[in-house]
C-alpha cells in the first residue's frame, strides 16, 4: 500500500490547531502536549516542529476558535424566503452557537475577555450586525422599532439566556426569546 503524501507544515499546523481546540474546552491551558498529539495522531515531537512552544500553539487555537469567519458564513446561509419569526429563530440559534463555543473557551481558559491579540472584534461585530440587519429589514415597517434596534435586542436578550451565569442555569430556547421579543409574555386575552 503507498504511502500517504506527506503534510505540509501550514496543513500539519491547522490539524494541530483543530485537534487542540476541542482539548482546551475539556481541560483549558493545562492541556498537554500528549493529549494534542494523540487527538492528531501524530508523535508529540510532530508538534515542536510546526510550533515553537506549546503557549503558540494553544494562542493559535484560541485565535481560531475566535474566528468570525465561520459565524458570519452562517448568518450568511439564513433563508430570507423565510417569515420574521423564522428568520430571528435561525439568528438567534446562531448567536447562541457562538456564544455558547466563547463562553466554554472562556471558561476552561480562565478568560475573562478576549485575547489583546484578538484586535479586530469590534469590526467583527459591526460586519455581524450589519448582515443581521439584512436578514430582518423586509419586514421594517411592521416593526415598531428600527432592524438596528431588533437586533440589538435580539443580540442582547440571547446573550443574557445563553450566559450560564446571568440565566442562573435556565438557558433560554432560541423560540422562547424570538417569543418574547416578537410577542412579550401577556397571553393573547389579557
Amino acid at each position: 500500500m503507498p504511502r500517504a503524501r506527506p503534510m505540509t507544515p501550514d496543513d500539519r499546523r491547522q490539524a494541530l490547531v483543530e485537534a487542540t481546540i476541542p482539548l482546551l474546552h475539556e481541560h483549558g491551558r493545562s492541556v498537554t502536549t500528549k493529549q494534542i498529539a494523540d487527538a492528531a495522531g501524530v508523535a508529540e515531537g510532530t508538534i515542536f516542529r510546526v510550533f515553537d512552544s506549546k503557549d503558540d500553539l494553544v494562542t493559535a487555537a484560541v485565535e481560531q476558535a475566535l474566528d468570525m469567519e465561520p459565524f458570519f458564513a452562517d448568518l450568511e446561509s439564513i433563508d430570507l424566503d423565510q417569515d420574521l419569526r423564522a428568520r430571528l429563530i435561525d439568528l438567534c440559534t446562531h448567536l447562541q452557537d457562538r456564544f455558547r463555543g466563547i463562553f466554554l473557551l472562556m471558561t476552561a481558559m480562565g478568560m475573562v475577555g478576549p485575547p489583546k491579540a484578538h484586535r479586530h472584534i469590534e469590526d467583527g461585530r459591526r460586519r455581524a450586525e450589519k448582515v443581521m440587519v439584512a436578514v430582518v429589514e423586509a419586514d421594517s415597517d411592521r416593526l415598531t422599532c428600527t432592524p438596528v434596534q431588533l437586533v440589538h435586542m435580539l443580540r442582547m436578550l440571547t446573550f443574557s439566556g445563553t450566559h450560564p451565569h446571568i440565566s442562573d442555569g435556565h438557558i433560554l430556547t432560541p423560540v422562547e426569546i424570538v417569543g418574547t421579543l416578537l410577542d412579550g409574555v401577556l397571553k393573547k386575552d389579557s
